[in-house]
């Protein structure tokens, strides 16, 4: 049975740095498109970033653009989002999750498997 679970989530003042992580069992998900994906207190869940298959291309939202890093090594069926100058607005909780097709992904709907979420709490 495939699954995915976040850590690295925790509690940051503004301006700091959080790496979450995803592992990967149950399968072996190299071939597949991951992105992570956030939402906060009240919101619908959004896009933040994706991953091709290779690691080689990577998309962000506009929010995400600049400070945020999205990364995988498939060797260890993981995936990363390396998140620096962090603001209070960037508190959710952060889903990670894997597609078929391999490419960039910017809907949820392209991905089939996801995590439980990990929570995100930047403080002011």
């Amino acid at each position: 049975q495939a699954q995915l679970v976040e850590s690295g989530g925790g509690l940051v003042q503004a301006g700091g740095s959080l790496r979450l992580s995803c592992e990967a069992s149950g399968r072996t998900f190299s071939v597949y498109t991951r992105g992570w994906f956030r939402q906060a207190l009240g919101k619908e869940r959004e896009f933040v970033a994706s991953i091709n298959w290779r690691g080689d291309t990577t998309y962000y939202s506009d929010s995400a653009k600049g400070r945020f890093t999205i990364s995988r090594d498939n060797a260890k069926n993981t995936v990363y989002l390396q998140m620096n100058s962090l603001k209070p607005e960037d508190t959710a909780v952060y889903y990670c999750a894997a597609g078929l097709g391999g490419g960039i992904r910017v809907d949820e709907s392209d991905y089939a498997f996801w995590g439980r979420g990990a929570q995100v709490t930047v403080s002011s």
